[in-house]
């Protein structure tokens, strides 16, 4: 059952599988790219559509991954067989495991979820179980090119002009093997923004890998002095063992968990209790339903979710509708703070701008699907492809 593609830019599929599948079938999954994000485009026999997107950062490799490796697994099934596709996907492609995989088939996921929704006529959050409605977020840093006093500044401006009572900032050194981004910025970072949001702003850190668990539970111990709540992501993310005896010497929570696609080690994660908040990214782990079993996973054992989304593609949006339905929904919501002048890429994505923060909340519409529209000027300068059933 080998499956014909060309270079041609379309890909056919010359047979038919899941005979069995219910709902309107998969004719047609597009791709929009550039090396920086991707937007795929479903499109079901009838010629109903669903809008979804792949991963940010290589993207167009990870476009190229769905139309080899995703796509024909898909084409012909039924939007209802949604799940048993993507379940199917890491078994026929079971010798290409890893991230590129996953961050295709969330392309397909969450295309679909988009189609359901409007054939539903009503937003994904309430397809999950949910409601559309406001959701608390963080403002979320994305920088350690900034000195402590500058960046006190600019989360003041946020919090004045949007309400925002909780923030995050990032410590270290990006997987920096204890090494800060300049020599004693995290013991200066930690008390000046404490000082500077005062005693009941919610702050919250990110170490990105960046240290031996000695040197974190070291700076925890200081995190912990200055009334922080979250220590996310303190040493290298794939030596669980390492994060789990940071989480038993620290008071403070300690999250993780964004960097990975595989089910196994969230397996492992949680059973090491490596963690106290875990952080799915949706984009990264293969969209919504791989991200609905994790949380699952996550509140079997006690523990809440809060998903990472750390820009404002789609993956922001997609991670609103989720927490609106998740049982166990951590306290805010990832905002990114970074605007078009540090994501430039991120400039006239959309015709209709999903981001509006209104007193410290991001707000889920009750407009059926993602309730957005990709801008077509956008559209028309991307990269396009086309894998079609025959």
């Amino acid at each position: 059952m080998s499956t014909p593609y060309s270079s041609s830019g379309t890909v056919p599929v010359s047979y038919d599988r899941g005979a069995d599948d219910t709902g309107p079938r998969i004719s047609r999954i597009e791709t929009f790219c550039t090396p920086l994000i991707g937007f795929v485009r479903i499109t079901a026999e009838d010629g109903t559509a669903g809008w979804g997107q792949v991963s940010t950062y290589n993207s167009d490799i990870t476009c190229e991954i769905l139309h080899r490796q995703v796509a024909p697994w898909a084409l012909g099934r039924g939007m209802d067989a949604l799940e048993a596709v993507i379940a199917e996907i890491p078994l026929r492609e079971h010798k290409y495991p890893g991230t590129y995989l996953h961050r295709a088939m969330a392309g397909l996921d969450t295309a679909v979820w988009d189609w359901r929704g409007h054939a539903a006529g009503k937003p994904v959050a309430e397809l999950l179980g949910g409601t559309a409605g406001p959701i608390r977020a963080y403002a979320s840093s994305m920088r350690r090119d900034i000195t402590p006093d500058e960046e006190a500044a600019r989360l003041i401006a946020l919090r004045d002009t949007y309400g925002f009572d909780a923030f995050k900032v990032r410590v270290g050194a990006e997987c920096g093997q204890d090494r800060d981004e300049w020599q004693g910025r995290t013991e200066a970072i930690i008390p000046a923004i404490r000082k500077a949001m005062g005693p009941t702003a919610a702050l919250l850190v990110d170490g990105n890998s960046g240290f031996s668990p000695a040197r974190a539970i070291a700076v925890g111990g200081m995190l912990e002095d200055n009334g922080y709540e979250h220590f996310e992501e303190p040493c290298p993310y794939w030596e669980l063992e390492q994060t789990a005896q940071v989480t038993r010497s620290l008071s403070i929570d300690v999250a993780g968990g964004e960097q990975d696609w595989d089910l196994q080690q969230w397996k492992r994660m949680i059973a090491l209790k490596a963690v106290n908040i875990i952080q799915p990214d949706i984009l990264y782990l293969g969209g919504i339903a791989r991200s609905m079993e994790v949380a699952r996973m996550g509140q079997q054992a006690g523990l809440p979710c809060t998903p990472h989304c750390a820009n404002l593609s789609l993956v922001t949006l997609f991670t609103m509708h989720l927490m609106r339905a998740l049982p166990n929904a951590g306290r805010y919501l990832e905002f990114s703070i970074e605007g078009d002048d540090y994501y430039p890429w991120q400039r006239g994505l959309f015709v209709n701008d999903p981001y509006q923060i209104i007193d410290g909340q991001a707000f889920v519409s009750d407009a059926p699907g993602w309730g957005i529209e990709v801008s077509p000027e956008w559209l028309a300068k991307a990269s396009y492809k086309c894998s079609a059933a025959d």
